[in-house]
C-alpha cells in the first residue's frame, strides 16, 4: 500500500513507537533524528559517531530480511540507475516506511540536480503507484539546494512528493516522455519579459 502523507504526519508516526528500528539511508547530512542506524554510499562514520554508521557498497542492501521496522529514503531514489531493485530491497529490509522525492518542477528548478538525479517522478492519487520516467530538463535551473529548503517551507506540496508504504510500494515506468533537445526555458529572460511589460504599463 502506498498513500500520500507528510513528514509532520510521520514524524507522529514515529514519536508513537519509540522502540522502532529505524533505517535513514541516504541522507547524506541530513539523517533522520529517530533513526537507529545510518547507512549511506559515502562514508560519513566520523560524523555519526553517536549512531551507528552503514556504508553502502553494492546494490544489495547489507540488512536481513525485515530488519527494520520503518525505513526512511528522502531524495534518493532519483539518484539511483537501478531504482526498481532499490525500491525491491526496500520492501525486503522493512514492513513500512517514507519515500521523499522532488516534484518535476522541483527538480528542474536546482542546479544540483541537473547532473545528479536520473529519475523524474509524479504520483499517480487514482492508482496510488509512483509514475517514474528518465528525468527531462524543461527549465534552466536558477537556485541551489539551500533556496529550494527555503522555499519548501511554503511551497512544499508542489516541490516534493511525500508518501508512506507498507509492504509494497507500486511503481510504472513512463517510457512514452519524449526528451526535450531545444533551448531551455530561462527563468531570467521570463522574469526580464515580465519586468519590461510593467514598465510599459507603468509609463503608459
Amino acid at each position: 500500500m502506498l498513500k500520500r502523507t507528510s513528514i509532520k504526519n510521520i514524524n507522529k508516526i514515529i514519536e508513537k513507537n519509540p522502540t522502532w528500528k529505524i533505517l535513514d539511508i541516504g541522507c547524506g547530512y541530513r539523517a533522520h533524528p529517530r533513526a537507529n542506524i545510518v547507512a549511506d554510499v559515502q562514508d560519513l562514520s566520523d560524523y555519526y559517531k553517536k549512531r551507528e554508521f552503514i556504508k553502502i557498497d553494492d546494490k544489495e542492501l547489507p540488512f536481513k530480511d525485515k530488519e527494520f521496522d520503518f525505513v526512511i529514503a528522502s531524495h534518493v531514489i532519483e539518484h539511483v540507475e537501478d531504482f526498481e531493485f532499490f525500491i525491491k530491497e526496500l520492501e525486503r529490509i522493512s514492513h513500512q516506511g517514507y519515500i521523499e522525492l522532488p516534484s518535476r518542477l522541483g527538480d528542474n528548478l536546482v542546479f544540483e540536480n541537473k547532473t545528479d538525479h536520473i529519475w523524474w517522478f509524479l504520483y499517480d492519487d487514482i492508482n496510488n503507484k509512483i509514475i517514474a520516467s528518465k528525468k527531462n530538463q524543461i527549465i534552466e535551473p536558477f537556485i541551489n539546494v539551500s533556496t529550494a529548503k527555503l522555499l519548501e517551507k511554503i511551497f512544499r506540496e508542489s516541490l516534493v512528493i511525500e508518501l508512506n508504504w507498507e509492504k509494497k510500494i507500486d511503481y510504472h515506468i513512463d517510457n512514452s516522455i519524449q526528451q526535450i533537445d531545444e533551448k531551455k526555458i530561462s527563468f531570467f529572460k521570463l522574469l526580464k519579459k515580465y519586468v519590461s511589460k510593467k514598465l510599459r504599463s507603468f509609463y503608459k
